[in-house]
């Protein structure tokens, strides 16, 4: 027997939680080549003094909207647009911190995102809650560790797993604006690493990978004609079956 709908007992609401919620955050570690160096996009915080950390430079991110984010990940990519204006970068989940010390609002939980993007034509925007925006150095930024909130320990974590991953896998292509050749594939894998990488197999490395497309011919070094390739994923990094060894003599 089919029940009237009518007659079907209302859902309860969903309970207000007895508990406490922390803040809940997303930021993300946005990296490009700048200039032949590696650098971080930083936001400017408002100089008002009921802001936290007034005047001082931060990782872009800023609170879940529920009513927009249909999860973490949707978050990021607002933020990384809302910040660059870039849609479809790659975007890895680096981890989550935690704790009742890292903001003086109160406990709070961020979930960190890092991405690749390539600089050229790129719009950056600060946004309405931050003073200012920039690209920045990353090896200065280690050095003198003065972001916000734990941004330096978040940034740290960051470029640790970036070069890491680098050692073994395609991630400086997402760098790169298409086409591009291989010799400046091999330099954007040398600024990420911080040192210069043995040229001895790195064209047959990367072309046994399978990660590239010919893209036809386009200017190379010293205006020489050179095959110009692009990726044929861009959310997805292909793994090498061993790193990359420094050039000999270095």
């Amino acid at each position: 027997m089919t029940t009237d709908p009518s007659r079907r007992k209302p859902q309860p609401a969903a309970a207000v939680p007895s508990f406490p919620l922390p803040f809940t955050t997303v930021d993300v570690v946005i990296f490009s080549v700048v200039q032949d160096q590696l650098r971080v996009l930083l936001v400017q915080r408002p100089s008002k003094e009921d802001e936290p950390f007034p005047d001082r430079w931060a990782l872009p991110g800023g609170f879940v909207d529920i009513d927009r984010d249909r999860d973490l990940e949707a978050c990021a990519r607002r933020k990384l647009s809302e910040k660059t204006g870039v849609a479809s970068p790659y975007l890895e989940q680096l981890g989550s911190w935690g704790g009742k010390d890292r903001d003086p609002r109160g406990w709070s939980a961020t979930h960190v995102y890092f991405a690749l993007i390539p600089a050229d034509g790129v719009t950056l925007a600060k946004g309405a809650n931050a003073a200012d925006v920039g690209w920045f150095e990353v090896e200065t930024l280690l050095k003198r560790p003065r972001l916000a909130f734990d941004h330096a320990a978040i940034l740290k974590a960051a470029v640790e797993r970036l070069r890491g991953k680098v050692e073994y896998t395609s991630l400086p292509a997402f760098l790169l604006p298409e086409a591009f050749t291989l010799p400046q594939l091999q330099r954007m894998y040398e600024v990420v690493l911080g040192r210069p990488v043995d040229k001895s197999g790195f064209r047959t490395r990367m072309l046994a990978a399978g990660f590239l497309e010919e893209a036809g011919a386009m200017a190379g070094d010293a205006n020489r004609a050179a095959m110009g390739y692009r990726l044929r994923d861009r959310k997805t990094a292909v793994v090498f079956p061993r790193t990359f060894s420094p050039r000999q003599g270095e």
